[in-house]
């Protein structure tokens, strides 16, 4: 028996079906067995997590430096005036939205590694181009199609950690990818430190687009030749190892999945709309994401509130950096070591940007109480790397996995595009609106998680009782896209 049948046997109090203890590809966890996982594991993580983790930099720099450029002479140089620069952060989301659907399906259908690279490449090429904008029409333009190719990463690493990884690994490593979100926020604001100093005919706002493009653009092509398409293609792994992992992700994991096999099913997709957890996810990611487009692109004009000046505002942003990246780290480990916490951590991560979000807010403290509060925010975009593991490990077959991806993907984007519009150039530098909203957001995310938390243990226990009454059903092959976690022994993870 498995150590993820034990586990269940253990919560159920009563002996599994056979279908449990034993997978039909024979796999079995003897001595040599667990050797041989850990080594596999330790290999599939060296080679995958890296990559991840690096473009997940990238991502996040490339959105990122926009902050910086504004108080680097952005907006004079191109004569940004009332809100034009607010939609100008709010588009990149407008690509985004627009393609986050038709680019699940090409996840599916198409090499994912190469899929992803060749997006890279392409986005680079992107942001170095956006150092020629001399309008606002140049930045619209160029920010809607970053928008665009950017919005395939995300849920392309959802699903390729969800190919790889076994339901105890995948929280873990979605933390882990996620976390360079955070880690990318310090290497741009040291690097937009050096590069504001820089002085000559080509501003330090277009340095940043040009040398994060250019690096971007060559990471991509690295990506071509090392980020595998999938686990029969993976250079790095031997046969043995190869049907190793297939046969332990079918057994312990979120079912085999083949892009020349598997199958889009209309029923599937309709009973993943019509699940309330699929639409707890829905809230929870758009009212994280609210916050969080406002914060990342004027996060640096709300520093020169607090009495910093340009160049103070990239270092005193690090802080946040850092408190983001352990805390996306810290949580997704606990997430991955106890089963049923994440709801609770996603409550725990936002607890503080509320208090954050109410001491700006105030007219009643210092400005350097209100940058305690600035740092308090830096916790909540913890919560949608939980969310999303939390997702991956609830939904099994590849339609309702890419559906469930694409609409928690729009609900991001939908956030996103509304953030930066909540910080009114007429209420600068205080923007009391931004900050009340983002209070308001960030409790309504408390009472979303307690909402889902409530439904998966509900729904555990119909299944509990439907399994004493002898009434479950054998789930189908995992490799057809018609396996329905409700038909499993597998409890929802909470």
């Amino acid at each position: 028996m498995s150590k993820n049948a034990e586990e269940l046997q253990e919560v159920l109090g009563f002996p599994l079906t056979s279908a449990s203890n034993q997978s039909s590809s024979g796999y079995s966890t003897s001595q040599n067995d667990a050797i041989l996982s850990r080594r596999v594991l330790r290999k599939i993580d060296w080679r995958l997590m890296p990559i991840m983790f690096i473009t997940y930099n990238f991502n996040f720099i490339d959105k990122v430096i926009l902050s910086s450029a504004a108080v680097f002479g952005l907006r004079d140089d191109t004569h940004l005036v009332g809100q034009q620069y607010s939609w100008v952060s709010s588009v990149f989301y407008f690509g985004y939205l627009g393609w986050t659907y038709p680019t699940t399906i090409l996840i599916q259908k198409l090499p994912v590694g190469r899929y992803v690279s060749i997006n890279t490449v392409i986005w680079g090429f992107i942001v170095a181009c956006t150092a020629l904008c001399t309008n606002y029409g140049g930045l619209i333009s160029a920010r809607f199609l970053l928008g665009m190719v950017e919005s395939t990463t995300t849920p392309a690493f959802v699903y390729v950690t969800s190919m790889w990884y076994t339901r105890e690994e995948i929280p873990v490593r979605t933390g882990t990818w996620f976390a360079g979100n955070s880690f990318g926020g310090f290497v741009a604001s040291v690097l937009a430190y050096a590069i504001g100093q820089v002085e000559g005919s080509i501003a330090p706002w277009q340095w940043l687009f040009i040398i994060f493009g250019v690096a971007t653009g060559l990471w991509g092509i690295i990506m071509l030749f090392t980020l595998p398409d999938s686990i029969e293609s993976s250079p790095f792994l031997s046969e043995e190892e190869k049907k190793h992992v297939l046969d332990k992700v079918a057994q312990e994991g979120m079912g085999k999945t083949n892009r020349m096999t598997s199958i889009w099913r209309s029923e599937q997709a309709i009973e993943c709309l019509i699940d309330p957890k699929t639409w707890l996810f829905f809230g929870i990611s758009i009212c994280t994401q609210i916050p969080n487009s406002g914060t990342q692109n004027f996060g640096n004009l709300v520093l020169e509130g607090f009495g910093f000046t340009s160049l103070q505002t990239t270092l005193v942003g690090i802080p946040s950096s850092f408190i983001s990246f352990f805390t996306i780290l810290i949580t997704g480990w606990l997430s991955g070591k106890f089963n049923n916490l994440t709801c609770y951590l996603i409550i725990l991560v936002v607890l503080a940007p509320v208090a954050g979000s109410a001491l700006i807010y105030s007219k009643k403290v210092s400005n350097g109480v209100k940058l305690f509060g600035y740092y308090l925010l830096a916790t909540g975009p913890g919560a949608l790397p939980l969310s999303m593991s939390l997702m991956s490990t609830n939904y099994k077959g590849v339609t309702k996995k890419m559906t469930v991806t694409a609409i928690l993907f729009i609900a991001y984007c939908a956030g996103n595009i509304a953030g930066p519009q909540f910080f009114k150039t007429s209420e600068a530098p205080t923007y009391s609106t931004a900050f009340c909203s983002i209070m308001i957001c960030y409790a309504l995310v408390i009472v979303e998680a307690l909402g889902l938390r409530l439904y998966l243990s509900w729904m555990n226990g119909k299944r509990q009782q439907s399994v004493e009454n002898g009434a479950t059903t054998k789930p189908n092959d995992l490799e057809e896209d018609t396996t329905d976690w409700q038909s499993c022994n597998m409890l929802y993870r909470l």
